[in-house]
C-alpha cells in the first residue's frame, strides 16, 4: 500500500494516506478496547517509539528477545493504520496499542473501559524540529519548503495529526480523578529512566525486579534502540523513507530546539503557547542538558541561548 501522495482528511484532520484510510481511521473510533489492553498516546515525535519499547521490555520483564526480533509497528500497532486489525488479531496476552489520534476521537471507543492510557508529551519546540526532519526523510509526508514555514503550519495546527495544542489539551484534559490515565514527558524519561520505568512499572501493576529493570534499562537506552533494527526504521524502503535524508532515530536529546529556532521564532512561538495553553498546570523542560529551566513568562525572555540568527 504505497498511496506515497494521497492524504486522508478524517473530521477534518488530516492523516498520510500511505497508512490511512477511511476505513482504518473509522476502525479506530469505533474500536472495542480490552480492559487488559494498555494504549500508548502521543502527538507524533514525542517519545512514542520509546515508549513502545519501554512497554515491549515491561511487560517482558526485561527480555529482550521480542523487542530484538519483532518490529514496534508489529508489537504495539498504530489503532487507525490500516494493518492494525491484522496483528490485533494474532496477539496473545495483554496487547499493547498506540495512537496518535486526538482524545475527541477516541474518547467514545474508550468510555467505560478500563483500559490503562499512557500519554507521553514533549516539549513542543522540540517536537516541531523532530517533525520537520522527519517531513524531510518521509516520503509519505509532504515535503517542507523550509523551517519558517513548517513552523507556521505547526502553531497553526494544519500539519498532519492536526494540532499539538489540542492534542496536548485533550488528552490530558481527561487526567483528572482517572487511574487509568499515565501522564509522562519526553524530558521525565530522558532525565531518570530507571525512575520513569518504575513509576511506569507501578501503574501497569507490573513492578520490576532489580535485574529486570536494568535489562530493560539498557535495552531502552537511546544508542541500543538507534542500533536496533526493530525500532529504528531501517528495514523500510527507501522510496517509503529515504535514509540518505536522514535518521529516524536522530539524536534523542533535549533542548535541541535552540540549534534550529531563531531568537524571532522562540519569542512568536512563546506567544501561541501561553494563549494556547492558558489555564493549563502543564509544564515542559525547554533547555538542553546542564541548563534544565522551566519555559520562563514572555516578558522576563529576550532572547534564546546559541540562537541561530538564519535556518533558511
Amino acid at each position: 500500500m504505497a498511496r506515497l501522495d494521497v492524504t486522508e482528511t478524517f473530521r477534518q484532520i488530516t492523516f498520510p494516506g500511505h497508512l490511512h484510510t477511511q476505513e482504518s481511521l473509522r476502525y479506530a473510533t469505533d474500536f472495542q478496547f480490552r480492559d487488559t489492553d494498555t494504549l500508548i498516546v502521543t502527538y507524533p515525535k514525542s517519545g512514542t517509539t520509546w515508549m513502545q519499547q519501554a512497554l515491549t521490555l515491561l511487560f517482558s520483564r526485561g527480555d529482550a528477545t521480542l523487542a530484538q526480533s519483532v518490529p514496534n509497528w508489529a508489537r504495539a500497532p498504530w489503532l487507525e493504520q490500516y494493518y492494525c486489525p491484522e496483528v490485533l488479531k494474532a496477539a496473545q496476552g495483554p496487547r499493547i496499542i498506540t495512537t496518535h489520534l486526538p482524545h475527541h476521537l477516541l474518547a467514545p471507543a474508550l468510555q467505560g473501559s478500563k483500559a490503562k492510557v499512557i500519554y507521553v508529551a514533549r516539549n513542543p519546540k522540540d517536537v516541531a524540529v523532530s517533525y520537520y526532519h522527519f517531513h524531510k526523510m518521509a516520503n509519505f509526508l509532504p515535503q517542507p519548503r523550509s523551517f519558517a514555514e513548517f513552523l507556521d503550519e505547526f502553531m497553526a495546527g494544519t500539519l498532519h495529526y492536526g494540532s499539538w495544542f489540542e492534542h496536548v489539551r485533550g488528552w490530558t484534559r481527561t487526567a483528572k480523578d482517572n487511574s487509568n490515565f499515565f501522564y509522562i514527558t519526553y524530558e521525565d524519561m530522558w532525565q531518570d529512566l530507571r525512575g520513569s520505568l518504575a513509576r511506569i512499572g507501578t501503574f501497569l501493576q507490573c513492578p520490576l525486579e532489580a535485574e529486570e529493570l536494568n535489562s530493560s534499562l539498557r535495552h531502552c537506552s537511546f544508542s541500543s534502540m538507534k542500533d536496533n533494527a526493530m525500532v529504528n526504521y531501517t528495514q523500510i524502503p527507501d522510496e517509503i523513507m529515504d535514509h540518505s535524508k536522514g535518521q529516524f532515530m536522530r539524536k534523542g536529546k533535549i533542548g535541541d530546539w535552540k540549534t534550529m529556532f531563531t531568537v524571532e521564532q522562540s519569542q512568536r512561538f512563546d506567544q501561541v503557547f501561553q494563549s494556547e495553553m492558558q489555564g493549563s498546570q502543564l509544564s515542559f523542560v525547554w533547555g538542553c542538558p546542564g541548563h534544565l529551566e522551566p519555559v520562563e513568562p514572555l516578558e522576563t525572555r529576550t532572547s534564546v541561548e546559541n540562537p541561530i540568527v538564519s535556518v533558511a
